[in-house]
């Protein structure tokens, strides 16, 4: 991969549209040139989300959608998927099911990484990074532009693949196109030269708001639009959908 390629990773949720969609869905999106994709892990409290992704949460675990089930959808992937494959969801589901036994699941299955958004960054120091680095899964933390640059630093230091950089402060799905603020922040974590690299995510939902993003960051994460796009045609038009972005 060339060194200024800027990585496009998609989220979506696992179970929907249909309960059986999620490994075709990967595939999909790895045969349309992605290079990271995000499972969303279905909660029924999804605090940080937009309604799309509020509404596919819902609608996956109307389906069935479960931790377990995820699992077991997954346990071939790297069969057929080398892409990295990060897992995204909420605390409680992990913590039901179990830190150590659901970071063991990870590992066996090929996980590389997890983003949890209320896991908070002392909690995990003290309780769990011991558990994710003996299953060699990589946290990924989250700064908005409310987050302080000692903050930043922080997470910066305790970070071991990339930084999540929200956009707003808002929820997911909810901007069009960039703004003063978003600007200024974004050239804000460009000047702190973090250790880590920075992925964008919120707001973006076309090609505009992709290369806006990735001006000074490595990446761009796309979930409500690709969620809205599944949801308005289907799994079959996944290369469409990425072809527009890049």
């Amino acid at each position: 991969m060339q060194e200024d390629k800027k990585l496009l990773s998609i989220y979506f949720t696992a179970g929907y549209p249909s309960l059986n969609d999620t490994v075709k869905i990967i595939q999909d999106l790895e045969s349309s040139g992605i290079d990271m994709i995000e499972i969303g892990l279905p909660f029924s409290d999804p605090l940080a989300d937009g309604p799309t992704i509020q509404n596919s949460s819902t609608a996956a675990l109307k389906n069935g959608m479960t931790t377990n089930l995820l699992f077991e959808q997954l346990k071939d992937i790297r069969k057929t998927v080398s892409i990295p494959l990060i897992l995204m969801g909420y605390f409680n589901p992990m913590l039901q099911y179990g830190v150590e036994a659901f970071c063991a699941k990870c590992q066996e299955i090929g996980i590389d990484g997890l983003i949890l958004p209320d896991l908070p960054l002392a909690v995990y120091q003290d309780e769990y990074e011991t558990i994710f680095k003996k299953y060699d899964l990589k946290n990924v933390f989250l700064i908005t532009p409310q987050t302080s640059d000692e903050r930043i630093k922080q997470i910066d230091d305790a970070s071991n693949a990339f930084i999540y950089m929200v956009s707003s402060a808002s929820v997911t799905g909810s901007k069009s196109g960039f703004g003063n603020v978003q600007e200024q922040y974004f050239d804000r974590i460009a000047g702190m030269n973090l250790n880590n690299p920075q992925i964008v995510g919120f707001g973006i939902n076309n090609a505009d708001t992709f290369n806006q993003a990735t001006k000074n960051a490595k990446g761009a994460i796309i979930g409500s639009a690709f969620i809205k796009h599944l949801t308005e045609n289907d799994v079959n038009t996944i290369s469409e959908f990425v072809s527009e972005i890049r």
